[in-house]
């Protein structure tokens, strides 16, 4: 990745931190359930900025916002609350069984929240925080990779990966549907990844590779091998 394809989010100048350096912009992105949130909290933990992707989903999703009206007009009212919010699980029953639907709504929501990531991704980088990341699923398809300056992918075996999932109260069915659902996602992903991070160990572990590839990507490092990195969560 290149930092000058930043422009396409903010001007350069906008980008500085108070000392004058541009901060190191790191996409996450991975399947459900290998630890991209937990890779975030590591970062954050050592001084990153996050911009949580599906956060801003969730505020686009909110009642009374434009965006829920189109999701209620294309898939039906039939996924909305009482309080007028979005029903998200039952709409995720529903695309994730689908791969047609999912697009549709991925067509509604996708341009909703781009322009809150990029507020995000400017407040991040005029706070001085050294290290942005941005955690997002849909960062390759959503056109993320281009402006960020590295890409880890978070990755884990698909066992573990279910087992996270039911740690999450998804039954074995719904974490079957999600997985299908991104099927080939590291395929897509490993062209434009700059790093991998497996989570399939410790948590020590985890956070012994996630402090060797933020420090080799603050020294302007080039990609590292796939790191045997674990996630407990």
């Amino acid at each position: 990745m290149k930092r000058a394809d930043a422009a396409a989010t903010t001007p350069p100048s906008d980008t500085r931190t108070p000392q004058g350096h541009r901060p190191l912009t790191i996409g996450l992105t991975g399947p459900i359930g290998c630890g991209k949130s937990t890779v975030a909290r590591m970062l954050a933990a050592r001084g990153a900025s996050i911009v949580d992707a599906d956060a801003l989903v969730r505020q686009v999703t909110q009642p009374g916002d434009p965006t829920v009206s189109s999701i209620a007009e294309r898939f039906g009212r039939a996924y909305l609350a009482v309080d007028g919010s979005l029903d998200r699980s039952a709409l995720a029953r529903h695309v994730f069984s689908d791969a047609e639907e999912l697009r549709a709504l991925e067509a509604i929501v996708r341009p909703a929240v781009r322009p809150r990531i990029r507020a995000e991704l400017l407040r991040a980088a005029s706070s001085g925080a050294p290290v942005i990341v941005l955690e997002a699923i849909a960062l390759v398809e959503g056109g993320y990779a281009d402006i960020v300056d590295e890409v880890w992918l978070i990755r884990c075996a698909e066992g573990i990966q279910r087992q996270r999932l039911a740690a999450r109260g998804l039954v074995a069915d719904e974490a079957a549907r999600r997985i299908a659902a991104q099927a080939g996602i590291e395929e897509r992903i490993r062209p434009v990844a700059t790093r991998i991070l497996d989570t399939g160990d410790s948590l020590q572990v985890t956070e012994t590779a996630v402090d060797a590839a933020l420090a080799a990507a603050l020294a302007g490092e080039g990609s590292q091998p796939p790191s045997e990195v674990s996630d407990s969560s």
